[in-house]
C-alpha cells in the first residue's frame, strides 16, 4: 500500500494544481486521522485521500468518457457540470490503470462528491475529510473536536447537512443522492 500510495501522489502531484494538491494532502491527512479515530486502516485512508481529486483538472470530454466506463448512468447533473464526474473519473483510473479492486476504496473515491445512499465507513470518512480539512475556511479546532466526539454516521449527517444548506445559501440545486445520503444517515 505505501509503495502504491507513493506512485499515486506523485502523479497527483503533476496532475493538479499547486493547491489542490495540498487540498489532497490535507484530506488524506485528515483522513488517516479519522481512520484511527474509529478503527479503520490508515494507510488506506490516506490513500483514498490523496486519490481523490486525482481527476479534478481533467477535461469534460475526457471526464465524461473515463466515469462512464463504470457502467453507471451518468445523472442529469454530472452531464450539465462534468467536473462533477471528477471522482467516478478517479474510482476508473485507480481500477483500469493501478490494479485497485478493493471495492470500498473505490467506492469511497467515486462517491465523494455527492455521498451515497449505504455507503462503507471508510467512504463516509473521505466524505468527511473533504469537507473539514484544515484548509477549509470554516474549519476549527473547536468544531473539528466537536465533529470527533461524534459517531461516524453522526458527523456525516452533521457535515452533509452543512454542505446541503451551503449549496442552498448559494442557490445550487442539491443532488438527489446527496439527499438520499442525508436520509440513510439520520
Amino acid at each position: 500500500m505505501a509503495e502504491l500510495t507513493e506512485r499515486v501522489r506523485k502523479l497527483v502531484m503533476e496532475s493538479v494544481g499547486e493547491e489542490r494538491y495540498k487540498h489532497s494532502v490535507r484530506v488524506a491527512q485528515t483522513c488517516a486521522r479519522l481512520c484511527e479515530r474509529f478503527g479503520l486502516n490508515e494507510q488506506v485512508g490516506f490513500f483514498v485521500g490523496i486519490a481523490h481529486d486525482m481527476c479534478k483538472d481533467m477535461g469534460e470530454a475526457e471526464l465524461l468518457e473515463t466515469a462512464s466506463r463504470d457502467g453507471n448512468p451518468i445523472l442529469k447533473i454530472e452531464k450539465s457540470r462534468p467536473a462533477l464526474l471528477h471522482g467516478r473519473a478517479a474510482a476508473v483510473l485507480l481500477k483500469e490503470d493501478w490494479g485497485v479492486d478493493d471495492p470500498e476504496i473505490l467506492e469511497a473515491v467515486a462517491n465523494h462528491t455527492f455521498g451515497k445512499a449505504g455507503m462503507c465507513d471508510l467512504a463516509k470518512l473521505l466524505y468527511v475529510a473533504d469537507k473539514i480539512e484544515p484548509g477549509r475556511e470554516n474549519v476549527t479546532p473547536e468544531y473539528t473536536a466537536r465533529l470527533m466526539a461524534m459517531t461516524i454516521n453522526g458527523m456525516t449527517a452533521a457535515v452533509v447537512s452543512e454542505s446541503m444548506d451551503y449549496l442552498k445559501g448559494k442557490g445550487k440545486k442539491i443532488a438527489a443522492e446527496t439527499m438520499d445520503f442525508y436520509k440513510s444517515l439520520v
